[in-house]
């Protein structure tokens, strides 16, 4: 299970930074999207794959009687997803306002700073 759920997140990895290296504002934000999906679902493969009962203890013990699950990698993940979706609402906002100034969602068109009929600045003295 866990080479099988490895491999998957290699693939998410992969699949994650070939979509930021992208030039279009949306695939980048679909990059991130899923880089965020793969690191959670990294933390909690980390916190081992296992089929047991919940963290819960006795009221009569201090310590659990038998081996329970971790509930630090779920607390991280679910932190995690809170965090990733209001990150995610932000640069969508933030994409949407620069394509309604720009006109375009390509990265190299919206160069502003540098415009096109200006001549280039001296490469040398």
């Amino acid at each position: 299970m866990e080479t099988g759920l490895a491999v998957l997140i290699g693939l998410f990895f992969a699949v994650a930074v070939y979509l930021m290296l992208s030039k279009q504002l949306v695939r980048m934000l679909l990059g991130i999207v899923i880089l965020g999906n793969a690191v959670n679902m990294l933390i909690f493969t980390s916190g081992r794959l296992t089929r047991e009962v919940p963290p819960v203890i006795p009221a009569d013990l201090y310590v659990p009687a038998e081996a329970t699950a971790n509930p630090l990698p779920q607390a991280l993940v679910l932190t995690a997803i809170v965090i990733s979706f209001s990150f995610f609402a932000f640069l969508l906002v933030l994409a949407f306002r620069a394509y309604q100034e720009t006109g375009t969602d390509d990265v190299n068109e919206m160069r502003i700073a540098e415009p096109e009929n200006d001549p280039a600045p001296p490469q040398g003295y």
